[in-house]
């Protein structure tokens, strides 16, 4: 992790969720590192590393980003190996 990593993840749901629109688009050229569901993963990462307390928080803000990335995702109809995938988040899919 890096100074702001939690900032900065942050900021880039917030952004993904001010975009206009029922769903989250996908992008068109798939950009690692920039995608939401790597901000997830910093999240995630974070939380290991936090004491008890500011997990607690976190995890607050973390359950209201999920529900509204479930909520504005869509379940992903194939078959999805659990084993490839580091978070339920990689799972859901954006509209193009």
């Amino acid at each position: 992790m890096w100074p702001d990593a939690v900032a900065a993840a942050l900021a880039r749901f917030e952004w993904a969720f001010k975009q206009p629109g029922r769903y989250l688009n996908a992008s068109q050229v798939w950009q690692p590192g920039v995608e939401v569901e790597y901000a997830r993963d910093d999240l995630e990462e974070a939380m290991l590393h936090l004491p008890r307390g500011a997990q607690r928080d976190l995890g607050r803000l973390i359950a209201r980003i999920d529900d509204e990335f479930e909520r504005r995702t869509l379940p992903n109809p194939e078959p999805v190996n659990e084993s490839t995938v580091d978070g339920w988040w990689w799972s859901r899919l954006r509209e193009r």
